[in-house]
């Protein structure tokens, strides 16, 4: 425990002198955008934040007055420079006054943009009741709001998730150090993370929208081993183990499992190195960092609290969850569903006593009088999960189609999704200033505050040839006029041999009339025009649509090799893991069937607006590009932790000699609390996104929620079942060309009074047993004497 501690310290320390990299421009861009940032960013040229006022009037030339006020407003400011006159609208009611900021676009410093938002105001204040409208929006203005969101929301996510997880924890185990440690592993797994990846960014640049991803997996993963290995660990105490023996139980059980499943989450992680966008890399070292600190701590730091907390593990119990009468952790329902057997605690099925081995106060003695019918068996699940497995299990061929046909309507309306890379306006909320400023400035003058950026590297910018390329390609501007607005900019760095082009874009910004006008650019202007003049024809066009436009297909090049790799990793992974090859089968299927269910649901609420009152948010007409690899991957990962632990359980009931129906009702019911407690905080967590204030952070959110709602309960308490239900004995199939592969137990061992293995199920240096059959029809290997 002073190892981990010691650890977690250095790590957090180490990072936090070391601080995070943030990738350049060009790093997080990519395709023509990339380039154009890229030589940008080699001539040292440092475009100043550009930022746009509009006045608007009733009358035409109404503006002129308050104009001219706002342009010595922000003069005197004295931090503005290029200040242009005011350039009319075509209806002539309103003007458009264009800057910019002095110094860096990058820099962190919010004094100047304060200042200037304040002189605006003063003569919006002046002007107040004159029939006039003043707007603002620019790179300064949205990055300041950006910067105060940020860290607002990520305060908001941290100290509201962990309260939340730990509440729910504290329900479920009813004692205050019970729920604790799950949130205890979780945090310092994040905090050690969060260090190594400050490290780690030194050389592979880190987005610090990262860290909000890492906390969230950090939270799901942590909270989840923990919670399956202290759950098994409390089955075996309730059972009438001793402390060491509910330990190395656990361990060989749901530690196996943690392993696994920690395992399967790296991988399916790694997966996104294959996508060739920065931002999915990085999105893969933290998860994966994390992951594997979490699945650590799980099988080393856990155990070794756990042994040395002992019985202190149930301090601080609740009286709403204490029962009347018994002892310690006799009186709590510890083991799934909660229910004990009279006289004294419940023995897991197929569970032997060894002679000699001792019993909790009140026990009953295997083979000893007065012991209940069904002793020496785990009681099953709570009702709830036995309620709605017994109709599952009576009819799976009528549930498993009802099942899957649910998912299947929630993922239909996936079929029209669209994605783009979401401006700053869109990720505010629909009555924010900014971007009620941002929405009317684009509607007055097309394209004015997110305009097109051309970038020329020319042999000599100053010469003849390059200089009338400069003015045909203006001409050509002019004679688009369908396609581009009025206010095109142009600045020659003569220095670097540069030449940058603001162009306007026709539309909103990002409907049709844009796209159009950007691929005139692209295809026809750019090339025809500019490319004759460039060095090697550098000449490419960046901007918020066209980098949008690149990394949309980025994605959709690298979403194939991601979302293959996935898929077969984790075929693999569960065919070694249960040597079945139905059940791997499955396990893809299942996946599969909850991601589209979640990509249908952020469809419908986000694009189409279906009910997004609901969810607090609005429409904004698209899925934010990164969301649908991202939450495929995620899925992947966290949908694995339940599958894994489910059907571990079953195969274990099943290598003791239960009949498959047996099997898959003892499994299901038994993790049916420890999943439906993963799943409930979960969905809390995300939740908590969902109320932010991006509109990415709200997709994510809503999507991961409502994908884990539905993989917690149709997939793992329906369509699992049912399906292994009518598979039967099939479940298990295995090629013999595969029998190569390597076996892995499920089981627990018998252990002896000292808690060291001992006969049980061919394991080695077994003592001879002989197979009985126990009420239930279940069968157990006992040993003789």
């Amino acid at each position: 425990m002073i190892g981990w501690l010691l650890f977690v310290v250095l790590s957090a320390a180490l990072g936090g002198m070391a601080g995070l990299t943030e990738p350049t421009g060009a790093e997080q861009s990519v395709r023509d955008s990339a380039r154009a940032t890229a030589i940008l960013e080699e001539a040292g040229i440092e475009e100043p934040p550009a930022e746009s006022v509009m006045v608007a009037s009733r009358t035409e030339g109404g503006w002129r007055t308050a104009a001219a006020d706002v342009v010595r407003a922000v003069e005197d400011t004295g931090r503005v420079k290029d200040v242009r006159e005011p350039l009319p609208s075509k209806d002539g009611r309103a003007a458009l006054i264009g800057f910019r900021m002095r110094g860096a676009a990058d820099s962190t410093d919010e004094k100047p943009i304060t200042e200037v938002l304040d002189a605006v105001e003063k003569v919006r204040e002046g002007h107040r009741g004159e029939g006039v409208e003043i707007h603002q929006y620019g790179e300064a203005s949205a990055g300041k709001w950006l910067n105060e969101i940020l860290g607002d929301d990520f305060a908001k996510a941290e100290w509201t998730a962990v309260p939340l997880a730990l509440g729910i924890l504290l329900v479920a185990f009813g004692a205050l150090v019970a729920a604790l440690l799950p949130v205890a592993l979780a945090i310092t797994a994040f905090l050690a993370a969060n260090g190594i990846l400050a490290l780690v960014s030194s050389r592979l640049h880190i987005d610090e929208q990262t860290n909000s991803v890492m906390l969230l997996m950090g939270l799901a993963v942590g909270v989840d081993y923990c919670l399956f290995y202290l759950r098994r660990e409390r089955d075996e105490r309730a059972a009438g183990r001793d402390a060491q023996t509910a330990l190395r139980i656990a361990a060989a059980t749901s530690g196996r499992a943690v392993l696994v499943s920690g395992l399967t989450v790296m991988v399916a992680m790694a997966g996104m190195f294959l996508s060739g966008l920065l931002l999915f890399q990085g999105f893969a070292v933290a998860t994966i960092l994390v992951v594997f600190i979490a699945m650590l701590g799980s099988v080393t730091i856990l155990p070794a609290a756990l042994s040395w907390l002992g019985d202190r593990v149930e301090k601080g119990r609740l009286r709403l969850f204490t029962r009347r009468g018994g002892r310690g952790r006799e009186r709590t329902a510890a083991h799934p569903g909660g229910t004990g057997q009279p006289g004294g605690a419940a023995q897991p099925e197929g569970a032997a006593q060894p002679e000699g081995a001792a019993q909790p106060e009140g026990a009953a003695q295997p083979g000893g009088a007065g012991q209940p019918e069904g002793a020496g068996r785990h009681a099953p699940g709570g009702r709830i999960s036995g309620a709605l497995l017994r109709p599952v299990l009576a009819a799976p061929g009528l549930f498993a189609a009802v099942a899957a046909v649910a998912m299947l309507v929630l993922a239909a309306p996936a079929l029209g999704m669209k994605t783009e890379q979401l401006s700053l306006e869109q990720q505010m909320s629909e009555d924010a200033e900014l971007r009620v400023s941002a929405e009317k400035i684009s509607e007055t003058f097309p394209g004015g505050p997110s305009p097109a950026r051309v970038v020329l590297k020319a042999d000599d910018v100053r010469s003849a040839e390059t200089r009338a390329a400069l003015a045909d390609f203006r001409s050509a501007l002019r004679e688009e006029s369908s396609h581009f607005g009025k206010g095109v900019e142009t600045r020659v760095y003569a220095d670097s041999d540069v030449a940058v082009i603001d162009v306007p874009l026709a539309g909103n910004g990002t409907d049709e009339a844009s796209l159009a006008a950007l691929d005139t650019l692209r295809d026809r202007l750019v090339p025809d025009v500019l490319e004759p003049a460039a060095a090697d024809g550098q000449a490419y066009v960046t901007g918020e649509l066209a980098s949008s436009t690149d990394f949309n297909d980025q994605l959709r090049d690298g979403i194939v090799p991601v979302f293959a790799f996935i898929t077969a990793v984790t075929f693999l992974l569960m065919l070694v893991c249960f040597r079945s090859l139905p059940i791997a089968l499955a396990s893809v299927v299942l996946n599969l069937l909850s991601v589209g269910a979640a990509y249908g649901v952020m469809t419908a609420v986000f694009q189409h607006g279906w009910g997004d009152s609901l969810f607090g948010t609005q429409a904004v007409g698209a899925i934010e590009s990164w969301m649908p690899l991202f939450v495929l991957v995620v899925l992947f990962g966290l949908s694995m932790d339940y599958h894994v632990f489910v059907v571990s359980r079953i195969r274990e009931a099943k290598d003791r000699g239960a009949a498959t129906r047996e099997a898959i009702r003892e499994g299901v019911r038994a993790t049916a609390p420890a999943v439906t407690g993963a799943a409930v905080i979960m969905i809390a967590v995300f939740a908590v996104f969902a109320t932010l204030s991006m509109q990415d952070m709200k997709q994510m959110g809503v999507g991961l929620a409502v994908a884990v709602l539905l993989d917690a309960t149709l997939v793992r308490m329906v369509l699992l079942p049912a399906v292994m239900m009518l598979l039967g004995e099939r479940n298990w199939y295995l090629p013999r060309w595969l029998g190569w592969l390597p076996r892995m137990e499920h089981g627990e061992a018998e252990f002896d009074a000292t808690g060291h293995a001992g006969a049980a199920n061919g394991h080695p240096g077994a003592e001879p047993a002989t197979v009985d059959e126990v009420p239930g029809g279940a069968r157990r290997r006992q040993p003789v004497g």
